[in-house]
């Protein structure tokens, strides 16, 4: 089968810095158990979703492509997806914050191309082709909600983040690996969910995209929708697990009405969510989103969003209210009666306005960092960026002119004038200096010697945000994740076991039909006696053709597993019951 991704306008868009993130989804590496977990949680969930779920899941499954008896494939996916406006690419499970809510901006789903385990077939906390397939893409089928996600994408890649938030992203992306990995160790899980534990309750301060992330789980993850006595689920955690999309609607879980409060609410991935919020329809979303917003330093700017980037210690923008835009990792940032007075970069920094860098100003011609003023004159009503050019004249901010300009809050800036550069305005954003001295009281900023000194222009910070103004301006191609996915050498029992899955698979899409379904069965209950699954696929086979006597020796034999397994007790009945559901409506 083909595995690449079809080309469509969506994907086409996608800048250099997400591909990194992408992998080939390698679909001739889901075994026949991989298939037969997808095929057992997708037929139970779409049992029991149709009357607890919201109506856009059901119709979602049908516009999205998604199969009940298949493991989605990205090229079919994309194939269906580009009608409504999306797109999807496989990705080694988690990835970034910032990444993923970036991919969700442009209008792209991300989807975790590897499997549970059959083992954990009810839950993981790690991203799988479940999760993302069959829970994320329905939902997204709904124009108002579509609209959100990608609204959230745009807003959320903005977030800055601490510097302890990629920390606890790495060890929640090792602690979801290890996980689900197929030889894990109790001690190696126990130490690293100690260490995550340990992360969660040690992150000091939440930063912005702490914030927005927990909106992002208790909505997109884990939401509601309709009214707290008779809510619907349409969070794609609860529509892809299979044990707690039941026990969400019980009253053991509490409702709350969704509203900004939940911002706060922290998360525990690792275990079933004690409360949920339900919010009364698709577009009340959007509103909580704005308020969140709101409250962000892209939109606010000011002192405290400066000092959110330096404690990110990541790379970070600022926009002056002349519209300049400076990139880089802000190292500093001065105050007069909390207003910024001067900001500062360290290392490789760049300037940009409306998103673009500024010809001669890029990370070649500011390598070692930037800094500058920020505010208005001493004395002086009119700030710089407001000036007429007979002001400009007056005040000898003019080309080839030595000047001194003091600043509101003690910053000084003394030199020769060589140009400056307006926007589109005809604001002036950019003042260059020759023979330049910057001073803070008794602290000199900027000699001489350091050779040209550019000064940004505006009155005040107005915006501050994660990453780059323009996204061509650094490398963002860096990504190295600490862990991978484990894919361990399948033992000689599992590729037996397989083999047998297989046979059935194919006797069921009618590839093989002198398969001998009792010697198969014979086959599992002396070598795999503790396997459960493929006794039920061979149980559904066997009761469409009324095969009474096979049906009965497998019935016998889930008994037994049931004996020695009773944590898989549930799963068996439900499986029969689907089947014996299933057969009374054909």
């Amino acid at each position: 089968m083909d595995t690449s991704i079809e080309p469509n306008a969506i994907l086409n868009r996608l800048p250099k810095h997400l591909k990194q993130f992408i992998k080939p989804q390698n679909y001739t590496d889901y075994s026949a158990i991989d298939q037969a977990v997808w095929r057992y949680v997708m037929r139970k969930n779409v049992s029991f979703l149709k009357t607890v779920a919201h109506k856009s899941y059901l119709d979602g499954l049908k516009l999205t492509g998604i199969s009940i008896d298949s493991i989605p494939n990205m090229y079919g996916m994309n194939r269906i997806l580009k009608d409504i406006g999306w797109a999807a690419v496989a990705v080694d499970g988690f990835i970034p914050p910032n990444a993923f809510m970036e991919f969700q901006a442009y209008n792209v789903l991300v989807i975790a191309s590897n499997i549970r385990q059959l083992e954990h077939i009810e839950y993981t906390p790690a991203p799988d082709i479940i999760h993302e397939g069959a829970g994320h893409a329905p939902i997204i089928a709904n124009p108002e909600y579509a609209e959100y996600l990608r609204r959230f994408g745009e807003i959320g890649c903005k977030a800055i983040s601490s510097a302890k938030d990629y920390e606890l992203y790495e060890a929640v992306r090792h602690l979801s690996i290890i996980k689900e990995a197929s030889n894990a160790n109790e001690d190696a899980i126990a130490s690293a969910e100690k260490k995550v534990k340990h992360l969660q309750q040690n992150m000091g301060t939440p930063s912005e995209m702490s914030l927005i992330r927990n909106l992002h789980w208790w909505t997109v993850e884990y939401g509601l929708i309709g009214s707290i006595e008779n809510p619907k689920i349409y969070g794609a955690g609860l529509l892809s697990s299979i044990g707690e999309s039941a026990w969400c609607i019980t009253d053991k879980v509490k409702k709350l009405p969704y509203t900004i409060n939940a911002t706060y609410q922290d998360f525990d991935i690792t275990k079933p969510q004690p409360q949920l919020f339900v919010t009364p329809n698709f577009a009340h979303l959007s509103l909580i989103l704005e308020e969140f917003a709101n409250t962000m330093s892209v939109r606010k700017g000011g002192l405290l969003g400066v000092k959110k980037l330096i404690e990110s210690e990541a790379l970070g923008s600022i926009e002056l209210s002349t519209g300049l835009q400076i990139s880089g990792v802000f190292s500093d940032v001065k105050d007069s009666d909390g207003q910024v007075i001067y900001i500062q970069t360290k290392g490789k920094t760049a300037l940009a306005y409306r998103e673009k860098e500024l010809v001669g100003h890029g990370t070649k011609n500011h390598t070692n960092g930037f800094g500058s003023p920020i505010g208005k004159l001493k004395g002086i009503n009119i700030a710089i960026e407001d000036m007429s050019p007979r002001d400009l004249s007056a005040y000898n901010i003019y080309e080839e002119k030595v000047t001194t300009l003091e600043f509101e809050g003690g910053v000084t800036v003394s030199g020769e004038i060589i140009t400056g550069k307006r926007n589109l305005q005809g604001k002036i954003i950019l003042i260059s200096f020759n023979n330049c001295t910057v001073t803070h009281l008794d602290s000199i900023l900027f000699k001489p010697e350091f050779g040209i000194y550019h000064m940004a222009v505006g009155k005040t910070v107005v915006s501050a945000f994660s990453g780059p103004a323009d996204l061509n301006s650094f490398d963002l191609i860096t990504h190295k994740p600490s862990s991978k996915t484990i894919h361990i050498k399948k033992s000689k029992r599992r590729l037996e076991l397989e083999n047998l899955y297989q046979q059935i698979r194919d006797y069921r899409e009618g590839k093989n039909k002198t398969i001998s379904r009792t010697k198969v069965l014979e086959e599992l209950m002396e070598n795999h006696p503790t396997d459960w699954l493929l006794a039920i696929e061979i149980f559904e086979l066997a009761s469409i053709e009324n095969e009474t006597k096979l049906c009965n020796s497998i019935v016998k034999h889930l008994e037994t597993v049931k004996q020695n397994r009773p944590n898989v007790g549930q799963l068996i009945d439900d499986g029969l019951e689907i089947v014996r559901t299933t057969k009374q409506l054909a």
